[in-house]
């Protein structure tokens, strides 16, 4: 079946990555056939960048495309909404999934990151069989071909993270074929797993070493081979933690598991020994220097990112939402804030010394003190990730306070009091506070039309080095091999500025990652694969009020407990290990079976 190309759907050059950006002038077409595609370099490369643009999972696990529904608007915050990361804010008006899906409401007909991605991976599989007969150079062919099987084990990796097995499709289907082709099964959970890594193991010598300045935003084999490293380490923690059920089709039997932790550990290492990356560390001041890693391009950590520019994705850019959003105010609608961590994340880092960041909330509730004195000696990654009241933003200290201490006492919540307001500028209602990383204080945030919000151009990290340290350490440790796997625990945490650990334990290396990798969307996965969502994000979080004592400008902390609502009770139910295919989904295809739950 000869298909036809739009030429809209080549010219997208300027809304993805980093791709060249030659203007398609052969000749006034209205349609481009695919052969026709085929024959020419420029719209072969337009191509393969559309299918860059028609994977919005690879901006923080988007599910959709276009300037509202992917990054540039507000669901790029959902992975980490539905976490115990954090909530969206915007009380009368919360359109993000994670509102409604994180407090059980997760049923058959799903809605929370629904990715199923057969369209994007029909374009790769119809570029693979016709690229090789193309006018282009043996070596260009080559790359090319391995660059789009990346990308096709990405696709594949991101379905079975959500469903599990899947069905395995890689060549192009066609009208004529037996039902059997056209709507094939769902393959075992493993089947994909294995299909992900024998890609990798393929294809990642073809890829350069080196991305040159010019295809910044397209893979490495290191890139490759982080992919491996983070799909092997799945695929060894489901097999370990999880059960096999619907023949396999989710699950993956336990004796498993040690081959994918060990596959793992190879490519986590192959990247370590490369000594093409590094752990950033260009800054003096351990805040200043974490903050960077995510404001700061092409730095030393990071492995594979999608690229962005200042323009908004509605005029043709590829700009995100994260600083009009998730910054403080002001804010062209009155708002930002949109993602309010919880008080529990917060204590999560450590102090300096490794003790605890657990608030003794009893003790602190009857007290008056400073902000200094509550977050007294954090681990430098708390200020780098979160900001609260008396944060220092451009220029000023934020102020988060609700209500004055009188001198008898009384907390008076409206007007002033000699002179000072009764609630700061931001928004005292959620948690109190807010979501520092990836934020640019550089931005302008009152630039709110549609042409104006999603301008931020900070790259998003889908590879960094600190996460294949963490992704060594976790498959060191469940193989036997401790000594390597506090070595890469206490680089990171030295680069942090905190105490090393002498000793590891799961827990430890667990913990380590929820704080480094803190709102990069990586925290809803980790709880899924080992198993303990169920525990971990059924929990009645907290918030933090700033009350402001008027005799000595210091405050009087309150604890908000069930800070999401009374009647929003975060719910994380056993068959949520896996999302629902949907009833839209096997109608389509009788031969396709629902994930068990639903």
């Amino acid at each position: 079946m000869k298909r036809i190309i739009s030429l809209t759907f080549l010219i997208s050059i300027c809304i993805c990555f980093s791709c060249n950006k030659e203007v398609l002038n052969k000749k006034p077409l209205g349609i481009i056939s695919d052969a026709d595609v085929f024959k020419d370099p420029a719209l072969i490369n337009a191509y393969l960048t559309q299918v860059y643009y028609d994977m919005p999972i690879l901006g923080n696990d988007c599910s959709a495309s276009g300037p509202n529904d992917g990054d540039g608007g507000w669901h790029a915050f959902d992975i980490n909404d539905v976490s115990d990361e954090s909530f969206p804010q915007f009380r009368d008006w919360n359109p993000s999934n994670a509102f409604t899906f994180k407090y059980g409401n997760l049923n058959i007909n799903g809605g929370l990151l629904d990715w199923w991605g057969y369209n994007t991976v029909r374009e790769i599989n119809q570029f693979l069989e016709k690229l090789p007969s193309s006018p282009l150079p043996a070596d260009q062919v080559k790359s090319k071909l391995a660059e789009a099987r990346f990308l096709r084990a990405f696709c594949y990796f991101s379905m079975v993270k959500r469903y599990g097995g899947v069905p395995l499709i890689t060549k192009v289907q066609d009208v004529n074929e037996p039902g059997s082709t056209l709507f094939p099964p769902r393959a075992t959970e493993q089947n994909i797993y294995d299909f992900i890594i024998s890609e990798i193991d393929a294809i990642a010598n073809d890829l350069p070493e080196v991305v040159s300045a010019d295809n910044l935003g397209r893979p490495s084999k290191y890139a490759a081979l982080a992919l491996k490293s983070r799909a092997a380490l799945y695929a060894g923690s489901i097999a370990q933690f999880g059960t096999v059920e619907l023949n396999g089709i989710v699950g993956i039997p336990a004796t498993a598991a040690n081959t994918y932790y060990q596959a793992s550990y190879d490519a986590s290492e192959a990247i370590i020994k490369s000594g093409k990356f590094a752990l950033y560390n260009a800054d003096p001041n351990k805040t200043t220097n974490f903050r960077n890693i995510f404001l700061v391009k092409n730095n030393s950590e990071v492995i594979f990112a999608k690229r962005h520019d200042n323009v908004n994705q509605a005029t043709g850019g590829n700009g995100w939402g994260v600083d009009f959003f998730n910054c403080p105010r002001p804010q062209a609608w009155g708002r930002g804030l949109y993602e309010q961590a919880y008080l529990e994340l917060a204590e999560s880092f450590e102090h300096t010394d490794g003790t605890p960041g657990t608030l003794d909330r009893t003790a602190i509730e009857g007290k008056i003190m400073t902000t200094d004195e509550l977050w007294a000696n954090k681990d430098p990654r708390f200020y780098a990730t979160f900001y609260t009241q008396n944060t220092s933003w451009k220029g000023n200290n934020l102020d988060f306070h609700a209500g004055i201490r009188l001198p008898d006492g009384t907390i008076k919540t409206d007007g002033a009091y000699n002179g000072i307001a009764a609630t700061g500028e931001q928004d005292y209602q959620g948690t109190g506070i807010g979501v520092l990383k990836y934020l640019d204080e550089n931005h302008d945030n009152m630039a709110g039309a549609n042409s104006g919000w999603a301008t931020s151009a900070q790259d998003w990290l889908i590879f960094r080095y600190a996460e294949i340290l963490l992704n060594n350490a976790e498959a060191s440790f469940e193989l036997g091999n401790t000594a390597d796997a506090l070595s890469s625990i206490n680089q990171i945490r030295s680069r942090a500025g905190i105490a090393p650990l002498a000793s590891l334990t799961r827990d430890k290396i667990h913990h380590e990652r929820k704080v480094e990798l803190a709102f990069e969307g990586q925290r809803y996965w980790d709880v899924r694969r080992w198993r303990t969502a169920v525990h971990d994000l059924s929990v009645r979080w907290s918030g933090i009020r700033y009350i402001l004592d008027g005799a000595t400008g210091k405050y009087q902390i309150q604890f908000i407990k069930n800070v999401d609502g009374t009647s929003n009770i975060p719910q994380f139910r056993k068959e949520n290990y896996y999302l629902p295919l949907t009833v839209g989904k096997t109608s389509n295809n009788k031969n396709l079976v629902e994930n068990p739950g639903y």
